[in-house]
């Protein structure tokens, strides 16, 4: 079987021109939570889709404030990490029934952070058998909503 996978946000990613700066710091600074994805914004801290995603519903969590690491952190904003993570798995668990979930940070380019100088931290829902033969093969994720369609969904529960 010889069919294409397809990923129309992918190719956005890979023609456009990669911004200067710091791209949670200037979601932020907007007002247009849709188009950037930006579910909810608490007192220090905000919860937003991956653009660019490992798994359906994969969320990361960010301080407004540009931080680089954890113990740059105030208390505040690590205590409104941590309840905006439960707040975010009790809606994805309600919205997308996920059997289990990811939760991390990539700190770090060695650790893998596209974006090492913003914290942020990633929630990833999983399922029992969403690992496949495709990441194996190349890496490719087949995701099988619209960015769009999932904010949707979850934008409502926060």
């Amino acid at each position: 079987m010889n069919r294409p996978l397809w990923a129309p946000w992918r190719v956005d990613y890979i023609r456009s021109e990669k911004e200067d700066g710091c791209f949670l710091c200037r979601i932020f600074a907007e007002q247009k939570d849709r188009k950037n994805l930006l579910l909810v914004r608490g007192k220090t801290c905000a919860v937003l889709m991956n653009r660019y995603p490992y798994n359906s519903g994969h969320l990361m969590i960010a301080p407004f404030r540009h931080a680089a690491g954890l113990a740059d952190l105030t208390p505040e904003e690590t205590l409104e990490m941590a309840a905006l993570t439960s707040r975010a798995i009790a809606v994805l668990s309600e919205v997308m029934a996920p059997q289990g979930f990811n939760i991390g940070y990539n700190l770090g380019e060695a650790a893998g952070a596209g974006l090492k100088d913003h914290l942020h931290q990633h929630i990833v829902p999983r399922w029992t058998g969403d690992t496949n033969f495709m990441p194996v093969l190349g890496g490719p994720r087949v995701i099988p909503e619209a960015l769009e369609a999932t904010y949707d969904l979850l934008a409502g529960k926060f």
